[in-house]
């Protein structure tokens, strides 16, 4: 015979509304942004650079969110979550996307040589943090003009 759930897991789910959602992709790409200034300051810049993804893709899905008010794609892939969110992108962004996409993958999956971690030197790194920062600003930009 079956036990009786807990009382925490008899809770029902309530659903958010869209606004929380939103709320909630936009303070998690802030908290994941300040992740990526810390790792910066430690000189972990593979790291930092692969926060600065999370933080666009986050922002894209809060966008997702807003224009389809559902659950975004499971999907880390920042030009296929741009596309999905209705985003007309210059080709400036969408270069900027495809390359801050393939950061998420070579931060955490290394070639035996290590060689995306050899190339995040300083100047690299901060270089990209602030293309990563200036399309931050844009894609926030786009979001509040459509809330």
């Amino acid at each position: 015979m079956l036990k009786p759930l807990p009382l925490f897991a008899q809770k029902k789910y309530t659903p958010m509304a869209k606004e929380d959602k939103i709320k909630y992709w936009l303070t998690s790409a802030q908290q994941d942004w300040e992740v990526a200034q810390h790792l910066f300051e430690k000189k972990d810049y593979a790291y930092s650079l692969f926060f600065g993804h999370l933080t666009v893709e986050k922002i894209l899905k809060a966008i997702f969110t807003d224009q389809h008010d559902k659950t975004p794609p499971f999907s880390h892939n920042l030009v296929y979550l741009s596309e999905k969110a209705g985003l007309e992108l210059s080709e400036e962004i969408l270069e900027l996307l495809e390359e801050v996409s393939d950061f998420n993958l070579e931060a955490r999956y290394p070639d035996q040589k290590f060689s995306f971690h050899k190339k995040c030197t300083i100047s690299f790194t901060k270089k990209k943090l602030y293309e990563i920062e200036r399309v931050k600003k844009w894609l926030i930009q786009k979001l509040l003009y459509s809330i």
